[in-house]
């Protein structure tokens, strides 16, 4: 009894670890996009919007490309020490930004951020995934994302620490933290046992498929599923405003309500950052409560977030006054926050735990290209004039994300072990 308790101990303990994580993950790739005034003073490409959203999507389109590849590499080796490798990169990264007045070194470092960063969602959610069933693992995943929500606030402040002191001493500050943060997870993060025991009772019989091809062994079982795709493209639509939000939400919020960016980069990413966790605390309960009575339950609770991410949309895009425009943004946060909670979980009611990060890996690659295209597009609308508008018709894919949705995905299992 006094072992099953420890277990169950030690299993939110790994989602507070990892919590701090995820926020460090957000807060670093985020306060970027705050500091652009600050930032401008000493590198002069950055005045134009266009140059800004080059340097924004160029770590998302490798952030991109490596998901599927981190997603395989956690798949097969110990998921602990690609975390802390991980964590450890790309807050180096960060510190070395602060050192840099030179935009084509900037462009570079946030590339490397992409590939360091890319590493660690898919093998944070699928351990979570590991340790938590299906009871706990929404609510579990719920309260993990709400480290990147907290990151994403937290990244506001770039442009008030900015203001006080510099950019560079804000990349410096922020980088020094993660780095040791890294050798406090050596400690005290563990790999689940029992993974390494399931997979040595079946080394006899994967034996003939390792390497390239159980690469390809995982990547056919996974494209191969009908409910797959789907799953991509549940994720990959509303990946357009998510990531919109994130990166120009701060601007749109200036522009709209006549603030200084010092003001506005606050209020629009604490105003996401609340009330998504609000979404996926709620998500996360109301799901691990409808699966139990429902296979469908986390497929609806998705649903009714995305919903809600409707007309928030609408309203950040031709919303008249603070009220209408920050009540947009609260709306797309709970929205959003529903969504998030429950996307490890409805994979898991689709693909086995040995190819489950792999998944989640796919999932950010068309999620993060979605997000790559659209933070190109609406640096172009902000030159332009257009940001409310373009935000506003961003509803139109998560709409049809809904429908196809609701008609197509229909699990079999809560949680699926083998394939």
């Amino acid at each position: 009894m006094n072992q099953l308790r420890n277990k169950s101990i030690y299993s939110w303990i790994v989602v507070a670890l990892l919590w701090v994580v995820a926020l460090l993950n957000y807060m670093d790739r985020q306060m970027l996009s705050t500091m652009k005034v600050s930032m401008m003073i000493d590198i002069k490409e950055l005045e134009t919007a266009e140059n800004f959203g080059r340097l924004m999507a160029v770590f998302l389109w490798i952030y991109a490309l490596m998901s599927p590849v981190a997603g395989l590499i956690a798949d097969r080796v110990n998921r602990k020490w690609l975390i802390v490798g991980s964590l450890a990169v790309w807050s180096g990264v960060t510190l070395s930004m602060g050192y840099s007045n030179n935009f084509q070194v900037l462009y570079v470092l946030r590339a490397l951020m992409g590939i360091s960063e890319a590493l660690y969602i898919p093998a944070a959610l699928a351990l979570i995934a590991d340790y938590h069933k299906e009871g706990t693992r929404s609510l579990a995943v719920g309260i993990h994302m709400t480290g990147l929500y907290f990151g994403q606030a937290i990244g506001g402040f770039g442009a008030t620490v900015a203001h006080q002191f510099s950019w560079q001493t804000t990349f410096h500050s922020f980088g020094l933290v993660g780095i040791a943060y890294s050798v406090i997870l050596i400690f005290f993060l563990r790999e689940k046992k029992d993974r390494f025991v399931s997979e040595q009772e079946s080394a006899t019989n994967s034996a003939k498929t390792s390497g390239f091809s159980s690469i390809s062994k995982s990547l056919g079982m996974l494209l191969g599923t009908v409910s797959f795709w789907v799953i991509l493209f549940y994720f990959a639509a509303p990946s357009f405003p998510g990531w919109a939000t994130k990166n120009w939400l701060p601007t749109l919020f200036s522009e709209s309500l006549g603030m200084d960016m010092s003001k506005a980069g606050p209020l629009a990413t604490i105003t996401i950052a609340a009330s998504s966790f609000i979404g996926v605390i709620s998500g996360g309960i109301i799901a691990d409560r409808w699966i139990s009575r429902n296979l469908r339950g986390r497929i609806y609770t998705g649903a009714i977030g995305l919903s809600l991410m409707i007309p928030s949309l609408l309203l950040l895009g031709y919303g008249n006054g603070f009220i209408g425009i920050v009540g947009g943004g609260v709306i797309f946060g709970i929205g959003y926050g529903m969504f998030d909670a429950n996307n490890m979980p409805i994979l898991c009611q689709f693909v086995s735990p040995k190819h489950r990060a792999a998944g989640y890996g796919l999932m950010n690659l068309t999620g993060v290209f979605a997000g790559a295209f659209v933070t190109e597009l609406l640096g172009k609308s902000t030159d332009s004039g257009h940001l409310g508008r373009d935000m506003a018709l961003l509803s139109i894919p998560v709409a049809a994300a809904v429908l196809v949705q609701l008609l197509t995905l229909k699990p079999t299992t809560a949680n699926k072990e083998h394939d």
